[in-house]
């Protein structure tokens, strides 16, 4: 009965998570459930230590601290302002409103770094300003999306700093490599916006606002609303990438940025303030629940000898390095359609981490490949997180069907972006070799 362990807990949370089970929950269920089989009335002795190592890790206390950050940069309209700065300069183009869509959750990704928060925010501004001009329905889905989806690997991305705990991987090398795929993943999503908007107008007219704005507004509108957000993420990542800074002395440059910005554009009232801590407090305790339950997931798995029979399994195919990679990325994919990003990351990390290493594989090149797999799967139906999200926020107009068809797109290039890594891995590579050597 033992050795079953292992295979039935997986097949025990997919069933928890089909039922409707919030997914924290369930890995506690299972976790409590199948280790008293093991253990008996000793088991939370056991599950003490993993969960006392989980709340001792000073990496994971830059998570609240980045939150806080993007919240901040949200609830004092510091993010409108933003947007309509971006609407500005890219509306009077086709397809423009989409591509300043796409800019601001790569800027947003990159002062937040929480998935689900970057496209509910930004699709809260940008679907009202997409629609009043008939943009597609389809592509106003995919773009929000897609651009939601930015927040998983562009940094200071909250997946790098659980993937990093989890494998004990440098934060800011992974940050490092995470930055190139990210950036030519931004490029190609507004590539593809121009290029369908250029042969068919119709899917993304252009804006008729741009062109009555004078040059000096737009100038100063670009000094008072881009300029300074984007010093602050300079200065939040140069100062990790640097080595200035840990990952939380970071987060807190990031937090205490901008508070100040806030203050300074007098848009930080009491109110806004104690909302930003609500949400940050509400979104760090849905995190780290899910992490509690994913390391007490992977602690009975592993006792139970699920680590060992993984690898004799694997041994047994007898694959190539890439044979591997490919199997890896497959299990995560699909495990990706009804699993959100954390417990992807925390039950499937520590499992794959000696594997990697075993096979020689690079532990940094395969995490960027596992990061854009975990964002592939958060846009990809029938299970697409991210649709869900934007379902909340949508217009009555946008059905499933529009959703659907418009991500396809950006999923096929996000595979694109995952086949550049595995053929060039000097793009996930070359910028932590710097920091290494450096």
């Amino acid at each position: 009965m033992i050795e079953l362990i292992p295979i039935l807990m997986f097949i025990t949370l997919f069933i928890f998570v089909f039922a409707g089970i919030p997914v924290a929950l369930s890995l506690i269920i299972i976790s409590c459930g199948f280790g008293l089989l093991i253990f008996g009335d000793s088991l939370f002795l056991q599950l003490y230590g993993s969960i006392l190592h989980t709340a001792s890790n000073f990496t994971l206390s830059a998570i609240p601290l980045f939150i806080l950050m993007g919240a901040l940069l949200e609830q004092t309209g510091l993010a409108l302002r933003l947007f309509k700065a971006l609407q500005l300069w890219m509306g009077k183009y086709p397809g423009g409103l989409a591509v300043a869509t796409i800019s601001m959750c790569a800027i947003f990704a990159a002062a937040s770094g929480v998935v689900g928060a970057v496209e509910i925010v930004v699709g809260m501004m940008a679907l009202p300003a997409m629609a009043k001009y008939k943009y597609d329905q389809g592509l106003m889905a995919g773009t929000v999306c897609a651009g939601g989806s930015l927040g998983t690997i562009i940094p200071p991305s909250i997946v790098v700093v659980v993937y990093a705990s989890m494998a004990q991987l440098s934060i800011g090398q992974l940050f490092a490599a995470s930055l190139l795929p990210g950036l030519i993943m931004v490029v190609l999503f507004i590539l593809y916006i121009l290029i369908i908007c250029r042969v068919n107008k119709k899917l993304g007219p252009a804006s008729t606002e741009s062109n009555a704005v004078p040059l000096k507004e737009k100038m100063q509108v670009t000094l008072s609303a881009i300029i300074p957000p984007m010093l602050l993420i300079a200065a939040v990542l140069g100062s990790l990438l640097l080595g200035i800074a840990s990952p939380t002395e970071a987060a807190a440059v990031g937090a205490a940025g901008a508070a100040l910005l806030s203050l300074a554009f007098r848009e930080l009232t009491l109110e806004k303030f104690i909302n930003a801590l609500k949400n940050t407090i509400k979104i760090t305790a849905m995190i780290m629940l899910i992490v509690m339950g994913g390391i007490m997931f992977t602690s009975i798995f592993a006792v139970s000898g699920g680590g060992w029979m993984i690898t004799e399994w694997v041994n047994e195919l007898d694959m190539s390095p890439y044979g591997l990679i490919f199997l890896l990325m497959a299990v995560v994919f699909v495990a990706g359609f009804v699993l959100d990003w954390i417990s992807v990351v925390l039950i499937f990390v520590p499992i794959f981490t000696p594997l990697v290493k075993t096979a020689g594989v690079d532990p940094v090149w395969f995490a960027v490949m596992f990061m854009v797999v975990i964002q592939t799967s958060y846009l990809t139906p029938p299970m697409a997180p991210s649709i869900f999200y934007l379902k909340s926020i949508a217009p009555k107009s946008m059905t499933y069907s529009h959703m659907y068809k418009g991500v396809m797109p950006f999923v096929l290039i996000q595979l694109l972006v995952l086949v550049i890594v595995v053929l060039i891995p000097s793009v996930a590579t070359y910028l932590p070799s710097l920091i290494t050597s450096g």
